[in-house]
């Protein structure tokens, strides 16, 4: 959850330049005295921070996930990582493919702990302050990382995840309660967020400046599956079933549904769900818009494949050239850097084989989507720091260049503005490009399924559930299975 700090940054600002101008007669050095009052003691000041950005750092990583090489993703993550939440949401989802449970448990728990406590605080410290000035005379990886909705709904999904590759029902369904409740404090927060930003603008009087910036930057569109999560719904309702808590499973099935109207798994499943009930009416709409419910014979077992593949889109620079008017009214060009994704397009669910079957799992969630969309939201509010920052970047510059002939100044400042002109690429950036589920009733037995060459041999008990998670990226093909119980 973002956070909204009031700090004066106009007095802050104000001071850090009077400060400079009574001691920049004393000595050339003290050129920099600005920046350096404005980001002494921010909690998030390093040269990536500064000078370059996170999509920069982690592009090696990002790299090798995509090739499915995930021991070495692992050993090539970040020495200095950005913060405890996104580190360990990184971490703990490379370390979960690389196979190590132990790393995958820990550091996504230390994600979870970080988010939790982020989320508690109900005073913004000093330390935050800081950053907020810092951010104000430099860029926003300055400031503390808040990972949007999406983010905290996979960091509960890949927790419920490690709990069933444990066997452990119970904990697992801690974490999917945990999960909607962020999907539903998401929708809270955007109405907030939003009413906040239009207050930024008035107060600040900077709307046409800020809509310069809007006006021109690439735009995603909005839709239901780019905000909601249907990976998470599905197997959420797979989980309550499990459970033998078919309201919540009905529940969840539908909202899957909702999201992705045109998977049929996720249909076939609510229509179970409605026919264990006997909610007649609920199962005759279903049934009208996705044909006759089935019944499976008790000597049938059912197979749940979810298939995560393919690595999300990491953002990238963006800069923008940009006329403003100073605080004398002046016209002044400016450059600026932003974040967007040169791609928004997905690839679709890949096919694979059961029995020497072809079959195509159908899509729950695209991440990319969701990547874009959770950009998009944030844009107007990034638009007014990059104002406010340009423009009082500009204001340093000349103060910095009224108290020195030499030019010295003026050079320091235009060099630093250049340089630290980098744009917030902070995201989760190993995740899954897009998940999809299939499922089928099989005679109970031995079963082969084929994905991208590997055989994987399930084992399928009589009136039971079998869940197989893939994850399939370059060719590699890391996998788990476990029983979830009676259909």
């Amino acid at each position: 959850m973002r956070r909204h700090v009031k700090s004066a940054f106009t007095c802050r600002l104000k001071a850090a330049v009077k400060t400079t101008r009574q001691n920049f007669g004393r000595s050339r050095t003290l050129t920099v005295a600005v920046f350096s009052l404005a980001l002494v003691g921010c909690a998030n000041l390093s040269v990536q921070t500064l000078f370059s950005h996170y999509s920069a750092a982690l592009q090696s990583t990002h790299a090798l996930a995509k090739q499915g090489e995930w021991n070495a993703a692992l050993a090539s993550l970040p020495d200095t990582p950005d913060s405890p939440i996104l580190d360990g949401m990184e971490r703990g989802r490379v370390a979960m493919l690389a196979g190590d449970q132990v790393v995958s448990e820990e550091a996504l728990q230390t994600a979870d702990a970080a988010a939790v406590e982020q989320q508690r605080a109900a005073v913004i410290q000093l330390s935050e302050g800081l950053n907020q000035v810092g951010a104000l005379l430099s860029n926003d990886n300055m400031l503390t990382y808040s990972p949007p909705d999406y983010e905290l709904g996979f960091l509960h999904l890949y927790l419920m995840l490690d709990y069933l590759q444990k066997n452990d029902l119970e904990g697992a369904l801690v974490e999917v309660r945990r999960a909607n409740r962020v999907q539903e404090e998401a929708r809270k927060l955007r109405e907030s967020e939003l009413e906040q930003t239009k207050k930024s603008v008035k107060q600040n009087g900077i709307s046409d400046n800020v809509g310069a910036i809007l006006s021109r930057y690439p735009d995603a569109g909005k839709m239901l599956s780019s905000v909601q999560n249907g990976y998470l719904f599905y197997l959420s309702g797979l989980l309550y079933e499990a459970e033998r808590n078919l309201n919540g499973a009905f529940i969840d099935y539908n909202r899957a549904l909702a999201v992705e109207p045109d998977n049929t798994f996720v249909a076939k499943a609510a229509m179970r769900v409605a026919f264990k009930q006997g909610r007649q009416s609920e199962l005759k709409l279903l049934e009208k818009q996705y044909g006759k419910y089935k019944k499976p014979s008790r000597s049938q077992a059912q197979l749940v494949i979810i298939n995560e593949q393919d690595v999300v889109n990491a953002r990238d620079a963006w800069r923008l050239p940009l006329w403003l008017f100073d605080s004398r009214g002046n016209p002044v060009s400016y450059s600026v850097s932003l974040p967007y994704y040169r791609s928004t397009s997905s690839a679709p669910q890949k096919a694979l084989t059961i029995d020497g079957n072809t079959v195509i799992p159908a899509q729950l969630t695209d991440v990319n989507a969701m990547a874009q969309q959770s950009l998009n939201e944030a844009m107007p509010a990034i638009a007014v720091r990059q104002v406010l920052r340009v423009v009082a970047k500009n204001e340093v510059r000349k103060s910095l260049a009224e108290q020195d002939e030499s030019g010295v100044g003026n050079l320091v400042a235009n060099i630093f503005n250049a340089l630290s002109d980098q744009p917030d690429t902070r995201s989760w950036q190993t995740l899954p490009q897009t998940a999809g589920v299939y499922s089928g009733f099989y005679a109970a037995g031995q079963h082969a399924v084929t994905a991208d060459g590997k055989t994987i041999n399930v084992t399928l008990n009589p009136g039971q559930t079998t869940l197989l998670w893939l994850s399939r990226q370059g060719g590699n093909v890391v996998h788990w299975q476990g029983n979830l119980g009676g259909i």
